[in-house]
């Protein structure tokens, strides 16, 4: 009988501390005040540098900003848990990359993006554009559509009222009213193709790499909200105390502030408008 007292006593013993042990980690998790947040080298590193990253710390938390050179690694990271957040990517690019490598990502908000725009060295004005100049753009299906987009914004073509946004090629255009001629290259050439044709139109990303001001270009994009970039989690972590912390950093005025005055020309989601 003795031997039976002691044994369940050992039970209850082991019970107990499972159950607080249990109960530390659970604190732990929701109380998790060191995050690890991944972007792009460049103006989305910075967004988080100086418009997140200090927002978070006056709440208590110690950010680590990691930087990325491509757009395959920062989702790996977030996947594989190196990270707990990225800013780099817009709706579309996750989406497809999530599908084809079977992770649960998931989107937290959307910021300002830099827009795509239509720079060029010989025109000064959309209305100095002369009858047959070549345009650069990009030979990608999604940045292709979004060049077309622009250029219809701009007066320079009309496209197909029935066509898919998101998919417009050269077959849309309805009326080519400048006959301008499309060369499609690279996107990351994009900027030098500015010295070797009239026109090129260059992804935001690219141009800021290139030291290319936003603000110069002929036609800044007016960016449909798929293609602005998110702040990005592991779906698991959505409801979690630091990424319900991350979204309202965003969500303030500290932060617009922050893009207001270091961040023109960026295009703010509709959100913020």
């Amino acid at each position: 009988m003795k031997k039976i007292l002691i044994g369940f006593l050992l039970l209850l013993s082991f019970s107990v501390l499972s159950a607080c042990g249990q109960e530390k980690d659970n604190a732990d998790a929701g109380e998790k005040k060191e995050i690890n947040i991944g972007a792009t080298s460049g103006p989305y590193a910075d967004m988080v540098k100086k418009a997140i990253k200090p927002i978070l710390e006056d709440k208590g938390y110690k950010v680590e900003v990691t930087e990325f050179t491509d757009y395959v690694q920062p989702n790996n990271a977030l996947a594989e848990g190196s990270i707990d957040a990225n800013l780099f990517q817009h709706k579309i690019y996750l989406e497809s990359f999530a599908a084809q490598n079977n992770l649960e990502l998931s989107e937290l908000i959307s910021v300002p993006t830099a827009p795509m725009g239509i720079y060029s060295n010989k025109f000064d004005s959309l209305e100095a554009i002369t009858d047959g100049a070549t345009i650069a753009i990009p030979n990608d299906p999604t940045n292709a559509a979004r060049a077309f987009l622009i250029l219809e914004e701009a007066g320079l073509i009309e496209i197909d009222s029935a066509a898919d946004p998101l998919t417009v090629s050269d077959k849309d255009v309805t009326k080519n009213i400048k006959n301008l001629k499309f060369e499609p290259i690279e996107a990351a050439q994009l900027p030098r193709a500015v010295d070797s044709v009239d026109l090129s139109a260059v992804p935001g990303n690219f141009a800021l790499a290139a030291k290319m001001n936003l603000l110069d270009s002929l036609q800044l994009e007016n960016m449909l909200d798929q293609y602005r970039n998110r702040v990005v989690v592991n779906t698991k972590d959505l409801d979690t105390p630091f990424a319900k912390d991350i979204k309202a950093a965003v969500e303030s005025a500290e932060f617009e502030k922050v893009i207001d005055e270091e961040f023109e020309g960026f295009g703010k989601p509709e959100w913020m408008k």
